[in-house]
């Protein structure tokens, strides 16, 4: 996926800077959650290890809207904490995505 980490989530709160791998780390498992309908996910990216809940409400700001999760984790810092959005925009992206043809794989 090509996506701007940023159309895929929005970053409610965190205790410590965000990176873009651990963006991309933090959407993969929430999509995972949201998609299976699970309440509990494990992260473990670079130097972030700990787990990611689906908080199942919906939250906006501005025109940003979608599900909230909520991560803790430990980092090289400590102890930290991030909510974060999937947003809606890019929930849509990944449907559209998922829905388009693809090119056939040929093998050599």
């Amino acid at each position: 996926m090509e996506a701007d980490p940023w159309v895929l989530i929005s970053v409610l709160f965190s205790s410590f800077p965000m990176e873009e791998p651990l963006a991309l780390a933090l959407h993969r498992v929430a999509m995972d959650l949201y998609q299976r309908g699970d309440s509990v996910g494990v992260i473990d990216q670079g130097l972030a290890h700990g787990q990611v809940k689906n908080a199942r409400k919906e939250a906006a700001i501005g025109t940003i809207t979608g599900p909230v999760f909520e991560a803790e984790l430990e980092t090289e810092r400590g102890r930290g904490q991030v909510q974060f959005i999937l947003t809606r925009q890019g929930l849509s992206l990944l449907a559209e995505q998922a829905a388009a043809p693809r090119p056939p794989q040929f093998r050599n």
